[in-house]
């Protein structure tokens, strides 16, 4: 595949990716490298041949791997890559700092991220997606990204080349972003961290998030997060459609669009990434039948069939 430097990182060929995602299913990609730092994943990108795949992987909370795996090699960031700076109103996070943990951080010096704070996963996905929730977007907060390209150079991204979208963006293929710098509004700590408190009872009350899930599974039609408004509309949100359709609590194996939230799919325990995808092509069968609605895939869907 290459000839590779004196790396400091770990190179682990063969590796089953399952245990490394939200859902718990995937077969194994043909190598998995965990750089230990920016200088370490820029000498391994300069090493690897151009014709194999790289797929960064952040925390895995948005992705089903299929049972076949991956023929690539996955980059996974940790350690090396959680810091979080402040300065004024500004944050940089490393790209595998939590979305929680940079919210809370951020509220902590009186910075409003606060809609990060119950979103899943690390920021490296979330600028990959442009995540979003109650009205607010990646989109509106940021300001730069740093990346190291296939070619090893490091380069810096700004919001121009991303080209922010409703839950995507246009990062060039096998990029690795490795740091992100938001800005947000001032305000209160103490008024902040209620704000969180408030988010976090609401999606519990609300949400699986004692369930193996990988967050939200389709975009909403409408185009647009929830605005956490009263007034909100929902007759073109992802779970109103799925209900309207029947598929509230619909299983296929052990996957299943949960009861508490039908957007929501769930590993009720012995799934595999094909009784995941299978329900979720069901669900958008079903929904396009009743609605006319085709359901988007929020959940990121990789590999060969098993």
């Amino acid at each position: 595949m290459m000839d590779l430097p004196n790396l400091r990182g770990k190179l682990t060929p063969n590796r089953v990716l399952a245990d490394l995602t939200w859902l718990r299913v995937g077969g194994p990609a043909d190598y998995l490298f965990q750089p230990a730092d920016v200088a370490d994943l820029q000498e391994f990108m300069r090493a690897v041949d151009a014709d194999v795949d790289v797929f960064p992987m952040g925390v895995g909370s948005n992705l089903i791997i299929r049972d076949g795996g991956l023929r690539a090699v996955v980059v996974r960031m940790g350690r090396g890559f959680n810091h979080i700076e402040i300065a004024g109103n500004r944050v940089t996070a490393g790209v595998a700092a939590l979305d929680a943990h940079v919210a809370r951080k951020a509220a902590e010096a009186g910075v409003d991220l606060t809609f990060l704070r119950t979103i899943p996963g690390a920021i490296g996905g979330a600028v990959r997606m442009n995540a979003g929730c109650y009205g607010s977007y990646i989109a509106d907060v940021f300001v730069s990204a740093k990346a190291v390209t296939r070619a090893g150079e490091l380069v810096e991204i700004t919001a121009q080349d991303l080209n922010f979208q409703y839950r995507q963006s246009d990062l060039p293929e096998g990029w690795v972003i490795v740091e992100a710098t938001l800005e947000g509004p001032g305000g209160d700590p103490k008024e902040l961290a209620a704000r969180m408190q408030h988010q976090l009872e609401k999606r519990d009350a609300t949400q699986p998030t004692k369930d193996r899930s990988a967050g939200s599974t389709f975009r909403n039609p409408a185009g647009f997060s929830s605005t956490g408004r009263a007034d909100d509309v929902h007759d073109l949100k992802a779970w109103k459609v799925i209900d309207d359709a029947g598929m509230r609590g619909a299983m296929v194996g052990g996957a299943q669009m949960s009861e508490k939230h039908s957007n929501f799919m769930i590993n009720t325990g012995e799934a595999t990434a094909a009784d995941l995808e299978n329900l979720g092509e069901k669900v958008r069968k079903k929904v396009f039948e009743n609605s006319g609605i085709e359901l988007q895939w929020e959940i990121k869907r990789i590999g060969e069939p098993g």
